[in-house]
């Protein structure tokens, strides 16, 4: 069961003016579930986005990053699960392509005008007659209050649905930003198996919004790990419809920080959920890295605790074997690390104690004190690194047996 988490009814999915969205059951790989998503976006949404790091990227993000060379006049999104269609080569290609072709063809906009985005099993071919066969019904459904539905029709090995939405006064106009997300497995920036959108009504200039999606994604879907694997399909989508009577061109405009601070909050909320929802997680972790001497060596420090087996499995067990923490602080790549200015707390339960300083064992720490705090379902480890001012925060969760049991099953 996810850890500390719902996702939202319906109703608490505010719609965004632009935004169309419609689900379908089309079979791309099982059977009586929605696993088609159409959006349909008005004229003068502007997009942006952030994909995957692996080099193995599936055909659907070769297809979006070159749409989005071409132009910024994107007018629709269209999402698969059950197949990735990554590690598919030309044919990959061609499919994702004919795709597009058929999305722009019933709505009468252009190829280039449609983005195309695939989850599921990697290295099988994508059936795109039935993925075409099915869009006419995810365009019949189309409406302004489907997030939710659209949420579950995304999901894969998701044991739910995640969403988001917030309301708020910018300069004096109400504006909305409403999101979903998917992701439970082979979850690791650059960024995670995980698709995300995340729509807003505000107006934001296309240099801008390039520059807040790419914020966004740094703190939120760029700091979260269930298993150290990065996917060939990880997409995160932001659009402006510019429908809430407010526009932005500059980060130093009234109001723009709120909404800033907004959008990036939405993405946290949902990056969070995918790792609370971890392929058999039990428990929530955050790791915060601070006193580093730059983002990316704390970044670095958060990630070799967080991708530790050792430090996982200690965590599923409820077992205070804390020093696996200070071996895989000792194991990241930070040449200016000195262990003897190093100090470890963990935290839970309204409470934080100092495990480590001074090389080793704190002299104030009790293992009954660990204990407890490692029986609670949402944990906090703080490193203090000494040498610096950087902060960065990683969030991941345990590993249990669970999480072999699904991956060995994924495909039956």
């Amino acid at each position: 069961m996810p850890v500390n988490y719902r996702t939202p009814a319906p109703e608490q999915l505010f719609p965004v003016a632009g935004v169309r969205l419609g689900v379908a059951e089309a079979g791309i790989r099982k059977l009586e579930r929605s696993d088609l998503t159409l959006l349909a976006l008005d004229a003068g949404c502007r997009v942006a986005g952030v994909f995957t790091a692996n080099r193995f990227c599936a055909a659907p993000v070769k297809v979006c990053r070159r749409h989005l060379e071409i132009g910024s006049d994107i007018r629709a999104l269209v999402i698969n699960t059950g197949v990735a269609n990554a590690g598919t080569g030309k044919a990959g290609w061609q499919a994702a392509t004919e795709s597009c072709a058929a999305v722009g063809r019933l709505l009468g906009i252009e190829d280039r005008q449609v983005l195309p985005f695939s989850t599921g099993v990697i290295l099988e071919p994508l059936p795109v007659d039935r993925l075409i066969a099915g869009l006419p019904r995810c365009a019949a459904d189309l409406a302004a209050d489907r997030w939710h539905a659209a949420a579950h029709a995304i999901m894969t090995t998701d044991t739910l649905a995640k969403a988001a939405s917030r309301r708020l006064d910018v300069a004096g106009r109400t504006v909305t930003i409403t999101g979903i997300s998917k992701g439970a497995g082979m979850i690791r920036p650059n960024m995670a198996t995980m698709l995300a959108f995340i729509a807003t009504d505000a107006g934001i200039a296309e240099p801008l919004l390039r520059e807040l999606v790419q914020e966004a994604a740094e703190e939120s879907f760029n700091g979260i790990t269930v298993d150290g694997d990065t996917s060939t399909n990880d997409s995160f989508m932001l659009i402006a419809t510019g429908q809430a009577g407010i526009d932005f061109s500059d980060a130093t405009a009234a109001g723009y920080a709120e909404l800033r601070d907004a959008v990036i909050g939405v993405a946290v909320e949902l990056a969070q959920a995918i790792v609370r929802d971890g392929e058999g997680a039990s428990k929530f972790i955050s790791i915060v890295i601070e006193g580093g001497r730059d983002r990316q060596a704390c970044k670095r420090v958060g990630y070799a605790i967080a991708h530790s087996p050792l430090v996982k499995t200690a965590f599923f067990a409820s077992d205070p074997n804390l020093g696996r923490i200070l071996g895989a602080i000792g194991n990241a790549d930070v040449a200016e690390l000195d262990v003897e200015r190093v100090r470890v707390w963990l935290a839970g339960a309204g409470r934080e104690i100092l495990v480590a300083e001074n090389g080793g064992r704190a002299a104030t720490y009790r293992e009954e004190d660990g204990a407890l705090i490692m029986r609670e379902s949402e944990i906090g480890i703080r490193v203090d690194l000494g040498c610096g001012s950087e902060t960065a925060r990683v969030y991941t969760c345990d590993l249990s047996y669970d999480y072999v049991r699904i991956n060995a099953d994924y495909r039956s």
